[in-house]
């Protein structure tokens, strides 16, 4: 039987506010947070995706009453990320009532990380969140960025996919700094690519804005298809998302959790 396509919102959460620009540049006000998980959970999206943008440390811990507000208001899985650095946030963000944990900055500072947190809490807890752009340096010709897409890390994506995969990372939150925010469309080149070196489930997310778009990086391999802007303001709705999906002969899951 089939793997559903999942079909996931994103809340980039900065100062407790849901915001949306294009490249991460250009912030705008999307609206609350807890309001707009009530209403993509019962819209049937498969899972939520908090991504705190600023990571401070105030910002760090209103992302935390954020967190147990939309855990005691949705029942999808949470995955939250930003600023995780160790086993000890992922922890503490488990009990706030997140499902899944992303890491990026941290996972590069310091890569047995992702190890820790699969040996303490299981791959499926652990979800690798990679910023990659087109980078001619890099063997592959993608590279992994840091900060918002604006530096570069020094690692070939695949490179970075394999290793964070062969630590114990559960999951990739493939994230193209080209597209974001951009609507005209996921990278498919770039999901392909990770598809080929991996075997744990890909996440497309940038670059979402018509229906075809998620149906495209469906068939260039992703598992899961992500997107924020074309949610956040009514572009497109989660089922007619999912009704595109299935027309083009994915299963997708139907009932709302």
């Amino acid at each position: 039987m089939a793997v559903a396509i999942r079909v996931i919102p994103c809340l980039d959460v900065h100062d407790g506010r849901v915001v949306k620009g294009v490249n991460f540049l250009n912030l705008r006000d999307a609206g609350d947070p807890v309001e707009l998980a009530r209403a993509y959970g019962e819209a049937g999206a498969d899972e939520l995706t908090f991504l705190d943008i600023s990571a401070s440390s105030d910002a760090r811990a209103t992302t935390y009453e954020v967190v147990t507000r939309t855990a005691e208001t949705v029942f999808i899985p949470l995955c939250v990320g930003g600023g995780v650095r160790s086993v000890e946030d992922v922890d503490r963000l488990l009990r706030t009532g997140a499902d899944k944990v992303g890491i990026n900055t941290g996972a590069i500072a310091r890569p047995q990380t992702i190890d820790e947190i699969a040996t303490r809490f299981g791959n499926q807890v652990c979800v690798l969140s990679l910023d990659a752009r087109r980078e001619a340096g890099q063997p592959s010709g993608f590279g992994v960025t840091t900060h918002g897409g604006r530096k570069p890390a020094g690692l070939d994506a695949l490179e970075w996919c394999r290793e964070a995969v062969d630590r114990g990372a559960g999951e990739i939150l493939l994230n193209s700094m080209d597209a974001d925010g951009t609507t005209d469309g996921f990278d498919l080149t770039m999901i392909e690519a990770v598809r080929r070196v991996v075997d744990v489930p890909v996440i497309a997310s940038g670059g979402a804005g018509t229906v075809a778009h998620f149906v495209a990086a469906a068939r260039a391999g992703a598992d899961a298809v992500l997107a924020a802007s074309v949610f956040h303001y009514g572009t497109l709705g989660i089922a007619e998302v999912k009704a595109g999906l299935a027309e083009a002969g994915f299963e997708v899951r139907t009932s709302v959790a």
